[in-house]
């Protein structure tokens, strides 16, 4: 269990937080008590009596009980059941050297040995004690799940099946203890609602003592103090002394008669700060209290918590690398400025250069074509203007006939797609005028 005893009591009391109701199985009523635990308070919200419930239909009872809950804002709370001491079986068992994470099987190394019902199966739970002892309550199985139909029925969630000494125990240490005035061990008695002397006490030499007897109160008082080892004139008190002192308690709730029902609440108030033996199987157990929602909501709000801080760290990330890389611009820009210039400069400076290149490539052209022209108007055809554009050349002169001098034309490299303007005759000769375009070859 995740406790500790030697939680000090001022931590205790200040863990201290949360609503429980008790609920004490008589021989013919249902004894039900609501308590509200705060740091620095105890109330008893409110008392309540079923009578008959063993004759009376269970959904009939049920549904007086969930009124009485919903009255005190308390419908959402599961019950600690107490159990009529015949039906458990109670032990206090040594286990001093044994680490909390290996009792229960410790416990369950030896648990045939502590009960009487052989083969029977059976339903336990244990409660921490102080000298390294613990608490365990055995119940016939067949017992537990009668009281689970009995409470299934009737529509109460239930927490969990305890017994006296477990829920007195489980309230003491809630107040942190029985004081300091009880150190050294003391006995309390209660009277149950059947007119018995209910006894419980704790000393040094056994760290819980428990019973129910059908004597007077002090010759059982007596009784208890010799099996704790205690002085004979050891006082012995009411039990609601030495239980957490509410500052609000109705008056229909005499805890000099209903110690065992109030200290039943108080046990599944704050079922972790101080708990009490549970002998109910876990799979029935209705923890339904909003407290178990708290871890929930805690871890939620620290999980959008966390997607907030990731959030903003991104953003801030951002903007811190956004200025880190406007920085590093600016830093370079001058001297990417200077880089532009310079290929506007190279791209100026290159253009020109292929432009003279272009200028003297041109004289050459204007030769070359001039000496093609020369090779291929032989005689006897002649030319009396030749006219060199860039991109084209017009010829006139004469030739026996015109028209193949287009062909030869167009069979030179430097020339293509020549065109006879016109062919008149003169004498045995052509006049013509042809346009050609130029190749460039160079």
């Amino acid at each position: 269990m995740a406790f500790d005893i030697h939680i000090p009591k001022d931590v205790r009391k200040l863990l201290a937080f949360g609503s429980g109701v008790g609920i004490e199985i008589g021989p013919a009523d249902l004894e039900v008590v609501a308590a509200r635990v705060r740091p620095s308070r105890v109330k008893v919200l409110g008392r309540l009596k079923i009578a008959g419930f063993a004759a009376r239909p269970a959904a009939e009872w049920g549904a007086e009980y969930s009124r009485f809950l919903r009255s005190l804002g308390l419908g959402h709370v599961s019950a600690a059941v107490l159990l009529p001491r015949r039906d458990v079986i109670v032990r206090v068992v040594a286990l001093a050297g044994v680490a909390s994470k290996d009792t229960a099987a410790a416990i369950r190394f030896q648990l045939d040995s502590l009960h009487p019902y052989g083969e029977d199966e059976i339903s336990w739970g244990w409660s921490p004690l102080a000298f390294g002892a613990v608490l365990v309550g055995i119940v016939r199985r067949a017992v537990a799940d009668h009281y689970i139909q009995l409470f299934t029925e009737a529509g109460i969630g239930v927490s969990g099946f305890t017994f006296s000494a477990a829920a007195v125990h489980a309230a003491i240490q809630l107040n942190g203890g029985a004081g300091p005035e009880w150190e050294n061990g003391f006995v309390a008695f209660s009277r149950s609602g059947t007119g018995s002397v209910e006894v419980y006490g704790e000393s040094p030499a056994r760290p819980v003592f428990s019973g129910e007897f059908q004597l007077p109160a002090e010759r059982a008082a007596a009784l208890a103090m010799a099996e704790l080892r205690l002085p004979p004139e050891t006082e012995a008190l009411e039990l609601e002394r030495v239980l957490p002192k509410p500052i609000l308690n109705p008056v229909e709730n005499d805890l000099a008669r209903n110690a065992l029902p109030y200290a039943t609440a108080l046990a599944g108030a704050c079922p972790r700060l101080a708990p009490s033996a549970n002998v109910l199987p876990a799979e029935y157990r209705k923890l339904n209290s909003r407290a178990v929602f708290i871890p929930t909501v805690v871890l939620a709000a620290l999980l959008i918590l966390a997607a907030g801080a990731l959030a903003i760290y991104a953003r801030i990330s951002e903007r811190r690398y956004l200025g880190r890389l406007n920085a590093e611009i600016a830093r370079c820009e001058p001297q990417a400025q200077r880089a532009a210039a310079a290929e506007r400069e190279i791209t100026r400076v290159r253009a020109r250069s292929e432009l003279l290149d272009r200028f003297r490539r041109q004289t050459q052209n204007d030769l070359d074509s001039l000496k093609e022209l020369t090779r291929l108007l032989e005689p006897p055809a002649w030319t009396n203007s030749i006219d060199l554009a860039r991109d084209t050349a017009r010829l006139s002169g004469e030739a026996p006939q015109a028209a193949p001098l287009l062909k030869i034309l167009d069979s030179s490299p430097l020339f293509k797609n020549s065109v006879l303007d016109m062919a008149p005759r003169s004498g045995s000769d052509e006049l013509f005028q042809i346009h050609t375009n130029r190749e460039n070859t160079r």
